[in-house]
């Protein structure tokens, strides 16, 4: 009998620790995806404003805006679905590598295999 009744103790704690636990995660992963998405809105302002200085932007900027646009996107998604979505992470591969070729040609003004190289991502 006192048995049975430590056992429902031991379980009704257990039960409890669980639960904070499950809550205590949820807040960190709540607070994380907010930390990531400021983070990112932050550095698209800063690239925005240094644009804006510039008086100007460049293909590699507006790639760079988009890249930032992907990352919120996915952060998004990830917040209303709790899943990440790996069709992001490619679109934001490709723009990079949009962004690094386009950058390296407008400052090379040359086309070599050292582009084929890139364009395939062994460098």
């Amino acid at each position: 009998m006192q048995l049975e009744k430590l056992n429902k103790h031991r379980e009704i704690v257990r039960n409890w620790i669980d639960e904070l636990g499950s809550l205590l995660i949820e807040a960190f992963h709540y607070l994380a995806l907010f930390v990531i998405g400021a983070s990112i809105v932050w550095s698209a302002v800063v690239a925005y404003g240094g644009m804006m200085l510039q008086g100007h932007a460049t293909i590699g900027d507006i790639l760079l805006l988009f890249i930032y646009l992907e990352f919120g996107a996915m952060v998004g998604i990830y917040f209303k679905t709790s899943v990440m979505p790996v069709t992001c992470l490619i679109y934001i591969a490709i723009t990079a590598l949009s962004r690094m070729l386009i950058g390296d040609i407008q400052a090379h003004h040359q086309v070599d295999i050292g582009i084929l190289f890139r364009a395939t991502s062994l460098k």
